[in-house]
């Protein structure tokens, strides 16, 4: 019997991610989107190129595939009716656009008492995505279909770590459909999220916890990457892979990485020579040189990356309340506040806070610090740290 996944976004992660994975399994994926061109294609190839980009490229072909218009509600419904798993990757500020959809593919599907189970798989960056999409879900369901959306019906948390860059004008001009991705393609999920069996896909792993994960990948993964990153702008590289074997910036990196290993270490138990393995993974991936990863990708939006729970302070503040000494963390942070891009508006707001309020008022408006905060003081070091360097005057 043939197995069948729905996968809302037929973007990067969508079709360089979880359409692999699917495919590798065994199923046929509907790709559900608003894209003409992307939409189009799909049904017109059903397949497309994966190209796994590394010191050898290999291109890989995920056959099976098809995809409906989003607007197309009958087709998005009976695909959701007929789905042995479901998933997501819209971005944050388009899941409340899907959530009539998924409604209504709900009341589709559950109208016959003997339908299995449905699980969606939300690939969002969002805390506490599932209970927010029920939420978004349950306000577009008739209340005779609330019980079903509770009891039948699973939103499985997930935490995206493979490396997808923009794709380049000469990559998007080479097949419209073409994604470029790194080799790692591991998917962690809530396995407290599923409704029924957890299905059988190849990579994806469910952990009971599943939020010492999420932390785990917020506080090592993405504070890693956005340290090389502002570091990298600082010392005048364009790619990621230019920043990290740059000596100086390394260190850094690798300090304050293992900072946020220690410290998740002790909040959650978890096995510290495993944290700093996935440490020692993460940079040798940065080295990837054919991924192409660009700074100013990996920098943008330093307002929100700066935020009190985000990756940068929110590691500062975990490693304190465990008693780690966030030092490399204060270094990285201390670089983001000087990471002004051009092209990126957030960036400029914040050094115009910077210029106007100086550093307190960036760590007052920002990143919600008080001048008491112990963190402060760990920050402050590491604007001397960048002084000594030269990085910064």
């Amino acid at each position: 019997m043939t197995k069948r996944a729905v996968h809302f976004g037929a973007g990067n992660i969508g079709r360089g991610f979880l359409g692999q994975l699917y495919y590798e399994s065994g199923y046929q994926t509907t790709f559900v989107d608003v894209v003409d061109e992307v939409v189009q294609a799909i049904r017109a190839r059903h397949s497309y190129p994966i190209r796994i980009v590394e010191e050898e490229c290999q291109t890989i072909l995920v056959e099976g595939v098809d995809a409906v218009h989003g607007k197309d509600r009958d087709a998005v419904v009976k695909a959701l009716a007929e789905t042995d798993i479901a998933s997501t990757a819209v971005g944050v500020n388009a899941l409340g656009y899907i959530a009539p959809a998924l409604a209504a593919g709900i009341e589709g599907r559950f109208h016959r008492p003997d339908a299995p189970p449905l699980n969606i798989i939300l690939c969002e960056n969002l805390i506490d995505a599932g209970s927010f999409m029920r939420e978004k879900v349950r306000a577009h369901l008739p209340p005779a279909y609330h019980a079903v959306l509770d009891e039948r019906v699973g939103f499985v948390e997930a935490s995206i770590g493979r490396m997808v860059p923009v794709m380049t004008e000469e990559q998007k001009a080479e097949d419209v459909l073409l994604v470029c991705v790194e080799p790692y393609c591991d998917l962690p999920v809530d396995a407290n999220g599923f409704k029924g069996n957890i299905p059988e896909i190849l990579h994806m792993k469910a952990l009971a916890n599943f939020g010492a994960y999420v932390e785990r990948k917020l506080f090592v993964h993405n504070l890693s990457h956005a340290a090389t990153a502002y570091l990298g702008f600082l010392r005048g590289h364009e790619y990621i892979w230019q920043a990290i074997r740059d000596d100086t910036i390394r260190t850094v990196v690798y300090t304050a990485a293992s900072e946020s290993c220690e410290g998740l270490y002790r909040k959650h138990g978890l096995n510290l020579e495993e944290l700093q393995a996935h440490r020692d993974d993460l940079i040798r991936r940065y080295h990837n040189r054919a991924l192409g990863d660009q700074i100013a990708r990996v920098a943008r939006d330093p307002l929100r990356k700066l935020g009190k729970k985000d990756r940068l302070i929110g590691s500062g503040l975990m490693c304190l309340n465990q008693d780690v000494a966030p030092e490399g963390i204060g270094v990285a942070v201390a670089a983001a506040f000087r990471y002004d891009q051009g092209d990126d508006p957030a960036a400029q707001t914040l050094q115009r806070i910077r210029q106007e309020q100086g550093t307190p008022g960036v760590l007052r408006e920002v990143c919600q610090l008080g001048p008491d905060s112990p963190l402060v003081t760990y920050i402050e070091k590491g604007a001397e740290h960048l002084q000594r360097q030269g990085w910064i005057t």
